[in-house]
């Protein structure tokens, strides 16, 4: 039944857009274009009739609206890949496989149990979605099935009923999509019974649900029609049915169209919807009908930052429900893509085609989980739970508690497929079992209890059924990190984690295969000749100024990872123009800013935690993801440490020959340099020509095996050739053989100059290298050393080869610090992941090398790229030689007058000192137009402009006066620590005295200043919770909870134990001397319901106060903002890095518009950006003031 009253007309979508422009040295480059539109009712006037489903994005709104494709769109701000999700999960089951209503009616329970961890927008009956999963009701569905066909269904596992989405308001699609599936279950010999309505009552949803509300109907089906199947091939054949069909409904309709195929099992049916989760029983009168019975069900919650939740983005899915994120969800995608080159399944033979792609960028991460989940269960002959190993493998590289049986499963199955990495809880069931998992690092809650009678509860937390009494529990235990919790109805019995791994771990002689066929490169360039000839000292520095070495870098970088086996320790933020405004020459990895983790998802602390994380990675040519195990899937290239050395490269360029006498790994080296001079088509050319050679190696001649792996090497750069950089050419093979399907066939290494630090490895790494030698940077260390300014550093002395091992270990520290940002565990998983957004790219060079990663602006195109190739050259091969050439010096880290350009300059330095010793008004505006002149140079923000229109003008006194202006300024975040008490405290004393507000920073306060004009308004409470007590909370009139920094996103500070005087020890309750590290994350928020949690404690500590959530720009940072706004604090800080301006600015207006009149955060409106320019519209009712729209 459906509501016409509910189905009230909207007010027709706003658009607004933005467009500047940024130019690059000589060439103009335009900025993306950004809209966002907010959605239309399907049934308004305006609308009816030519929309027939709107669903979850914004781009295919505009394609409905508009009639044009997706690539003629302007680009809009909202971005599905952008999607973050953190949820509620339960599952409710019957140890002996007896159904019941009790069943039914606890999961419901348990489901709105967890309605806190689900979300709704600013309309309250419109939700995240959420769903429930149940065993097949079997009485009830032969009684629907006999009131609806007059059918007698054969027994429980000879028929399948689904749940099905179709389009709202168009019959015809209906019809056909109906007439596909018939079509090939009768293909596949099934026969089909027919199709039932699902019965609902819509009266209680919301706007946004109601405008995309699907028609739901049954589709029944039965294993007895010409073809007799067993079990298992019943359900392969309905996955087949099932995937054929959504191909040709989205050949037909669109990927988008609002056609969904819930499920489609003989053993399991789900209902679920665009829900709160008391709604889910409200809405399906099915579950209401006491004949509704069963033995065991998954629920799901679901909250979402996602702005555009969806009916089928709603959980469970075909197989499980997921309460986390992939972090590594990008890489997971390309590999299983690249996979189908080489999958094919022992049952379906040729037609495994017809299963892929299982990946989808139109599906969120929990979707291409459950959908490759699905596929390796039913497509393979391994057992749902070994697939949950494989896919989320508990830490093992460097877990002594497990046994040798179970670290050689998945030693062995690492080299099978990289595992999904991220914090996630994971419920699951394909009828047989019914189970869950832990992310290795435990980062989502999850507790079970098992009742007298025979009943197990399992959810993301206690008190879901209140009324259980302690009386009838039997077991109650949390799940641990990396644990199974697995109930086997046939057994009918809970099965220990143990004994389960161990069982499946002892199926195959794992041990035995990993130690015959993983080749170990240590080892193997141990036995090698270690001869890697003497390095001529001569031309070092033309290769250091050819491959973008300067003496900052040598001193400053590499020189302490040589002698101390770390980074070197500095200040954070940089100052430095972006590479894309950049006049000097830079590399192509400095366009790169790697992502990072807050709110959704917690960073990892590579420190405490460094149990979970790992380098290992065994690469080269993968076997048929699909076929029985066996040995030939380990006959892979183990590389323990991703940095290599000159031994371990040349043991590469040779042949590693096995016992018996037959190759077992060889490599191609290709030449990654062209011909100085030859322009930006030499360049391009050069390109193809490596991608092309590359896929022909890996092929190998006909009649040939190819080779397991290629190096692309720039050892011949010199006078007369250009080295391509390594980052460029890495991105290029790699994706080209992802298109081609040829990338799980070999590894990719290469062989570097241009790789000296750790941003370099994270990037190369990040798009798909397996192992790179910067032999390069090899050289500079032993010039450094032969030099003597590695002694003069050190005090002592070290030779060559200690020098690299410490390099080598203090590159490893930072790639496990980088990936930790992200909340990656893996190296096997960061590969390939591509966790980064590139800040002044073109599309033309993404689109090649980078494919998938975001890319605001426009900027440096491949013409411009081999211009600063060109400058890099030039000052390693000058045109006039010179027998004393010395390394450039840049001003990259340090300003230097000629060099880079920084924000901060020696003259507006002198400016503001003078300004601030004698309150020189003239100083001040001399460093006001110091510094703006710069950030025309160094930052995006820089290159905007106001628009002043003189027709629009308004009297002075309409305007605020400074006194109240004031009141909203606020000082940025700095510790007592960071500077200095005196420094402190005088902002605190002048804010007080403005009326507007001083933040402590994280090092708390003395206080013997709550009660005088030092008292800061703004107290912070971060990762370290240094100096936070219950005085200091009560004592401020905000709280602001700092989830990342935007100096330092993704990592926690660092105070140096001589700034730990008595006076900071005694306010950060800490001991003097001692240095002082804040973890990566907060250790009690790891989910954004976590954070709910740290805010309803804080609103008790001061009730009276405001409690604000501080968050850094980054892409994506807009609907993380969105969704962090339903956890009910009062104010958002969004922290900006001068890289991240226009995040700021696009993202907040998707967050603004989606909540309208947000106006709690703030004493004045949102923006309104006006459409189709840059500058702002005053919004009605709204006093302007200087920088208005400044929250």
């Amino acid at each position: 039944m459906y509501s016409a009253a509910a189905r009230a007309s909207r007010q027709a979508a706003r658009s607004v857009s933005r467009s500047s422009t940024l130019s690059r040295r000589s060439s103009a480059h335009t900025l993306t274009r950004s809209s966002r539109i907010a959605i239309p009712t399907a049934t308004s006037a305006l609308f009816r009739g030519r929309i027939p489903a709107l669903f979850y994005s914004t781009e295919r709104v505009l394609e409905l609206r508009t009639g044009k494709k997706k690539e003629f769109q302007p680009r809009t701000v909202y971005d599905a890949s952008h999607e973050k999700e953190n949820c509620g999960v339960g599952l409710v089951a019957s140890l002996k496989s007896v159904p019941t209503r009790k069943i039914v009616v606890d999961a419901i329970e348990m489901l709105e149990r967890m309605s806190h961890r689900g979300g709704c927008g600013c309309d309250p009956m419109s939700g995240d979605g959420a769903g429930a999963l149940f065993g097949m009701p079997d009485a009830f569905m032969r009684s629907k099935a006999k009131d609806s066909f007059g059918v007698e269904l054969p027994a429980l596992g000879e028929y399948a009923v689904s749940n099905v989405f179709f389009p709202h308001g168009n019959a015809q699609a209906l019809v056909d999509c109906k007439t596909i599936l018939e079509r090939l279950a009768k293909e596949r010999g099934l026969k089909v019974i027919g199709w039932r309505p699902v019965p609902v009552d819509n009266s209680m949803l919301g706007r946004d649900p109601l405008d995309s509300e699907p028609v739901t109907e049954q589709f029944f089906v039965t294993n007895t029609g010409s073809k007799k199947y067993d079990l298992r091939t019943f359900e392969r054949e309905l996955l087949r049915i099932r995937k054929m069909c959504e191909d040709e409904a989205a050949a037909m309709l669109g990927p988008e169209s609002g056609f969904y195929i819930n499920s489609l099992s003989s053993q399991t049916i789900t209902y679920k919807g665009q829900l709160t989760p008391e709604q889910v029983i409200q809405y399906y009168l099915d579950l209401q009908d006491p004949a509704f019975i069963s033995h065991m069900s998954l629920v799901h919650s679901r909250f979402s930052t996602n702005t555009f939740p969806s009916w089928e983005r709603a959980q469970p899915i075909r197989m499980m429900c997921h309460n986390g994120e992939i972090n590594t969800l990008r890489g997971n995608k390309n590999w299983m893509y690249s996979r189908g080159g080489i999958m094919a399944s022992d049952y379906f033979g040729n037609s495994t085609q017809q299963l892929l792609p299982a990946t989808s960028d139109n599906m969120s991460d929990s979707g291409n989980l459950d959908s490759v989940l699905e596929l390796l269960s039913k497509a393979s002959d391994r057992s749902l739970p070994e697939c949950v190993m494989m896919m989320i493998p508990e830490a093992w590289q460097d877990n002594h508690n497990l046994t040798d049986s179970k670290k050689a499963f998945y030693e062995y199955n690492s080299c099978v497929m990289e595992p999904w990495d991220g914090p996630a809880m994971v419920a699951f069931t394909d009828g047989r079992y019914i189970g869950a998992t832990l992310d290795r690092n435990g980062l989502r809650p999850s507790r079970f209890y098992v009742t007298k009678d025979d009943h197990v509860l399992l959810s993301s937390e206690i008190g879901v059924i209140p009324d259980l009494p302690d009386s009838e529990v039997k077991i109650k235990h949390r799940l641990e990190p990396g644990k199974m919790f697995l109930v086997d109805f046939e057994t009918e019995r809970i099965v220990p984690d143990d004994e389960i791994k161990e069982v499946i771990a002892a199926q195959k002689p794992y041990a035995e295969w990993v130690q015959n066929g993983l080749i170990d490169l240590e080892k193997w360039a141990a036995s090698g000749d270690k001869q890697t000839g003497k390095i001529d000292f001569e031309q070092s520095n033309r290769r250091f100024n050819m491959f973008g070495y300067s003496s900052e870098k040598l001193e400053m970088l590499l020189l302490p990872m040589a002698v101390g086996g770390k980074e070197a320790l500095g200040s954070m933020g940089n100052d430095a123009a972006l590479a894309v405004l950049s006049e000097k020459p830079r590399q192509v990895n400095d366009y790169f800013k790697q992502l990072f983790a807050q709110v959704t998802n917690p960073p990892i602390d590579p420190i405490r935690e460094e149990i979970v994380m790992s380098l290992v990675c065994p690469v080269g040519p993968e076997r048929n993801l699909l076929s029985e195990p066996g040995p030939s899937h380990c006959e892979r290239l183990n590389v323990r440490h991703p940095v290599l050395t000159l031994e371990e490269m040349n043991a590469l360029k040779g042949k590693y020959i096995k016992p018996d006498g037959s190759v077992g790994f060889s490599t191609h080296v290709i030449d990654c340099t062209f011909p100085a001079g030859s322009g930006p088509d030499g360049m391009i050319h050069a390109l193809e020509r490596i991608c092309d050679e590359a896929a022909d190696a890996i092929q190998g001649e006909i009649g040939e095996k190819g080779v397991e792996g290629v190096i692309l090497s720039d050892r011949l750069a010199g006078p007369d050739r250009m080295a391509l950089p390594s980052l460029i050419a890495v991105g290029a093979v790699h994706q080209h053989l992802l298109r081609t399907k040829q990338r799980p066939k070999a590894a990719i290494f290469a062989e570097a100059g241009d790789c000296k630090e750790v941003h370099d490895y994270a990037t190369i790494f990040g798009y798909g290298c397996d192992g790179v030698c910067p032999y390069v940077a090899y050289e500079a260390l032993c010039k450094m050393n032969h030099d003597g300014l590695v002694e003069a550093k050190a005090k002592s002395e070290f030779t060559d080869d200690e020098i690299i091992a410490n390099y080598r270990k203090a590159a490893a520290k930072g790639l496990l610090k980088v990936m930790s940002k992200m909340g990656i565990s893996t190296l096997q998983s960061y590969k390939g992941a591509q966790v980064f957004e590139a800040v002044g790219l073109s599309d033309e060079i993404v689109d090649r090398c980078f494919t998938g990663t975001t890319t605001r602006i426009q900027g440096t195109d491949f013409e411009a790229l081999y211009r600063d190739l060109e400058r890099f050259h030039k000052a390693g091969y000058p045109d006039h030689e010179s027998d004393s050439l010395l390394v450039q010096s840049d001003g990259q880290l340090h300003y230097r007058d000629g060099g880079e350009a920084h924000l901060n300059t020696p003259a507006g330095m002198v400016n503001l000192q003078i300004a601030a010793r004698t309150n020189s008004r003239e100083a001040y505006k001399e460093f006001s137009r110091i510094t703006n002149e710069q950030n025309k140079k160094v930052t995006l923000r820089g290159q905007l402009k106001f628009k002043f229109d003189p027709s629009r003008s308004i009297p002075l006194d309409e305007v605020e006066p400074v006194s109240e202006i004031v009141k909203r300024f606020a000082t940025g975040a700095m510790s007592l620590g960071s500077i200095s008490q005196e420094a402190h405290e005088t902002l605190a004393m002048a804010m007080n005295a403005l009326g507007g507000r001083s933040n402590t920073g994280e090092g708390g306060e003395d206080p013997k200043r709550f009660l005088d004009n030092r008292r800061s308004s703004i107290k912070q409470v971060a990762s370290g919770r240094f100096g936070v007590t219950s005085h200091y909370l009560a004592n401020s009139d905000q709280i602001q909870i700092k989830m990342a920094q935007g100096a330092k996103p993704g990592e926690g500070g660092e105070l140096p134990g001589f700034k730990v005087s008595e006076y900071i020890g005694k306010n950060r309750g800490t001991t003097p001397g001692v240095g002082l590290i804040s973890p990566p994350p907060h250790h009690d928020i790891y989910s954004i319901e976590d954070l709910a949690q740290l805010i309803h404690d804080l609103k008790n500590a001061q009730p009276k106060g405001e409690v604000s959530v501080k968050l850094v720009s980054e892409v994506g940072v807009g609907v993380v903002a969105a969704g962090v706004t339903k956890v009910s604090f009062l104010v958002l800080h969004l922290n900006r890095s001068i890289h991240h301006i226009f995040h700021d600015i696009s993202d907040i207006c998707t967050f603004s518009n989606l909540y309208e009149g947000f106006s709690r955060s703030c004493n004045c409106q949102w923006p309104r950006w006006r459409n189709g320019s840059s500058g702002m519209d005053r919004p009605q009712g709204c006093r302007p003031s200087l920088g208005a729209g400044a929250c």
